[in-house]
């Protein structure tokens, strides 16, 4: 037996979650069973816990979309028991039973090895979020991003994969300009290294200037929409801006004149389907560049039963860096 929070769909349509007491045998199909020690709050799983479900396809569910711990049991000679492990993406915790719930069963294909020096609550501090960071640095830093080029922009920086970011740029010698709407955020996000505060609404607006002055020499955004567009013309020539979120829409106002103009690249960030020799770069490289102890600053400690207020919580954008959550509680 294990416990998990569990989403249940009634006949009328209405979610309710709750944390529940499960037999093994109902654990899904899979090479390695996993005990989860620690997983992680993310936006989609907010989406999972919120009225209607979100991605969910079958129901009952177990959500949680990150998770580490260690190898159980395992058909794959990859894997042994014992084995510490980490997964995000792959659409577990959506279309699979997730991370909240201290067991697991996978695919081993989905499975990376956690890199020495880094423990399994470590490793959920960072989850998705910061796996997605430093799948941006590397993609800015392949199309020639160096600290040299000048400042380089977080939107949606108080969030996880913008707290991420601005720590990692940081420490590798960047200035960062950290766009918040939330004043309250400055002394965290400087604490993380952002040498430059840019209130949310001075790229808010869309203007009809197609190209501004050039201002930034790499950007990691997590909202587009219309700040998406508007900074797109603010871009250095043959800079990048590494789109990772969607929170101010999905739709993009802009002109292709930056594109054009000034070689401006956009870069797509996917952090769902990685193949494995990517992910164990990323997450070696998570492993010896994150400064720990601002890691640390931004994360929060939570059980399974608080993981429905929280996932309300984190729709509202009112969740700021990381919480990580300890399953056997």
């Amino acid at each position: 037996m294990f416990r998990a929070l569990v989403v249940e769909k009634d006949e009328a349509g209405a979610t309710s979650a709750g944390v529940q007491m499960l037999d093994d045998s109902r654990l899904p199909a899979g090479d390695v069973t996993v005990a989860v020690e620690w997983s992680t709050l993310n936006y989609k799983d907010g989406l999972c816990l919120g009225s209607g479900g979100g991605m969910v396809r079958a129901w009952p569910h177990v959500p949680g979309i990150d998770f580490a711990g260690t190898v159980e049991s395992s058909d794959d000679p990859r894997y042994k028991p014992g084995d510490r492990v980490v997964l995000t993406g792959w659409r577990v915790g959506e279309s699979w039973w997730g991370g909240f719930a201290e067991k697991a069963r996978v695919k081993a294909d989905w499975l990376v090895p956690l890199p020495e020096g880094l423990s399994t609550r470590q490793a959920m501090a960072v989850g998705t979020a910061g796996f997605t960071a430093m799948l941006s640095v590397m993609a800015l830093e392949d199309h020639g991003l160096t600290p040299a080029l000048g400042e380089v922009l977080v939107t949606g920086a108080a969030g996880g994969v913008g707290s991420v970011a601005v720590a990692l740029l940081a420490e590798r010698g960047y200035a960062v300009a950290a766009v918040t709407g939330r004043p309250e955020t400055e002394p965290y996000l400087r604490d993380l290294g952002a040498s430059r505060i840019v209130p949310r609404e001075e790229l808010a607006e869309t203007v009809k200037k197609p190209l501004e002055s050039e201002v930034w020499a790499g950007c990691i955004d997590n909202v587009g929409g219309p700040m998406l567009a508007r900074l797109l013309g603010q871009m250095k020539s043959d800079c990048s801006v590494a789109s990772v979120g969607l929170a101010g829409g999905a739709d993009l106002p802009a002109k292709v004149t930056p594109f054009i103009l000034r070689g401006v690249n956009l870069l797509g960030i996917n952090s769902v389907f990685v193949p494995y020799a990517k992910r164990v770069t990323a997450w070696n490289r998570i492993a010896t560049e994150l400064p720990m102890a601002k890691l640390e600053a931004m994360v929060k400690e939570c059980a399974l039963g608080d993981l429905p207020d929280l996932g309300r919580a984190i729709l509202k954008g009112a969740v700021q860096g990381r919480v990580v959550v300890d399953v056997r509680r």
